[in-house]
């Protein structure tokens, strides 16, 4: 289903006290120096989808801020997005300076943010995503739960139910009074309900993205082998019935609990799984590859997902969002990944200090320099 921004506006939005960007729903390059708000703009289209933005920042710090002012603005995200029945205006943004809870509007009408999915999937790529391989489990975990919710976007909710239950579980085996037994055994329930369905929707799009790299093939992005390690997404990937799963899960959770209460953390369940990546060619973990392979193989998963979301008949395309990514490809492959975004008929925002890193996408894109606050079109596309 077709998915592009026509128009973006931003109002007290971090560096930008108005700005209106007509993107006649065609990719967008944006170039700048550094720090004149180039990656503002991709945030802004990022709060227009579900979560906390491709920054993860909280609300209150996203609304401007002059000098002198304790709390940032009050602040709003509007863009029209045209699908195929026509054009919609979503909005989402603050209604009192220093408001921690997101307003979100449909058509001018007070919508939960969850309905942003309907019209807006998008997937991005960060320069704070460039050690993913080195980070911790849960940064990764985190990477790629945002490409299972840009599939599944229910995935979202089954999140924010485990982590509540989770919370709520390690509170009270952490408590100085003894827990309720009875208590604990219907937040493990919960728990194990939750845990489940995050486990087989995590194991539901590595098949699919393995599947789509594979079939990828005589591209300059090195192959891909990936794996989830985690013991519920892996029983979840060899089809163990939920039922089963949910009784697996719960039954080891509580087994759990002392170990958990003396840990002060929960040591079994989906929030300890991992995705581990090899470099098919050289057969390497992710890790022991260069810096620009690592670069290569995080943006081969985003295009994969890309381009299998790209053919959905019920669920609007994905907008991808690439922050300084031109900069860590060679020319050859950032030819392509040009190429691939053009051939997928997906609209880009991308960003990059020097307008040269875009030289084969002119012509065929919006460029858009930016600087002190305000936006001028370089190249009409």
């Amino acid at each position: 289903m077709k998915s592009r921004i026509t128009r973006l506006s931003l109002t007290d939005f971090r560096s930008y006290e108005t700005a209106d960007l007509a993107a006649h729903g065609r990719s967008v390059y944006l170039h700048g120096a550094n720090g004149a708000g180039k990656t503002n703009l991709l945030e802004a289209v990022s709060l227009l989808s579900p979560g906390r933005g491709l920054r993860g920042s909280s609300l209150t710090e996203v609304g401007r801020r002059m000098p002198g002012e304790a709390v940032g603005r009050a602040w709003a995200v509007s863009a029209l997005v045209e699908g195929d029945g026509g054009e919609v205006r979503i909005g989402a943004g603050t209604e009192a300076p220093g408001a921690a809870r997101r307003q979100v509007r449909i058509e001018g009408e007070t919508v939960p943010p969850g309905r942003l999915a309907e019209y807006l999937r998008p997937l991005w790529l960060t320069p704070a995503q460039d050690r993913l391989f080195l980070e911790g489990a849960a940064e990764r975990r985190r990477f790629f739960d945002r490409l299972v919710f840009a599939a599944e976007p229910e995935h979202a909710a089954h999140a924010t139910a485990y982590e509540r239950a989770l919370r709520e579980r390690m509170r009270l085996l952490t408590a100085d009074e003894p827990a309720d037994p009875a208590w604990l055994s219907a937040l493990e329930a919960r728990l194990a309900e939750s845990g489940v369905l995050l486990a087989e929707g995590r194991a539901r799009t590595l098949a699919a993205l393995q599947a789509e790299i594979d079939g990828r093939t005589g591209r300059p992005f090195p192959q891909a082998a990936l794996t989830l390690t985690g013991e519920w997404e892996r029983a979840a990937a060899e089809g163990v019935d939920f039922a089963d799963l949910e009784g697996r899960l719960a039954r080891a959770l509580a087994a759990a609990r002392p170990r958990d209460a003396a840990a002060g953390r929960a040591l079994t369940g989906p929030h300890r799984g991992d995705l581990a990546v090899v470099h098919r060619e050289k057969d390497r973990p992710a890790a022991e590859c260069s810096t620009g392979e690592q670069k290569a193989l995080i943006l081969n998963l985003v295009l994969a997902q890309a381009a299998r979301l790209s053919r959905a008949i019920s669920a609007p395309n994905p907008i991808l969002l690439l922050d300084e990514v031109a900069a860590h490809l060679d020319p050859v492959r950032r030819a392509a990944l040009f190429d691939e975004i053009e051939a997928l008929s997906l609209q880009a925002f991308l960003t990059g200090t020097d307008e040269a890193l875009f030289e084969t996408l002119k012509g065929r894109a919006l460029g858009v320099l930016v600087e002190g606050g305000t936006l001028t079109v370089t190249d009409p596309g």
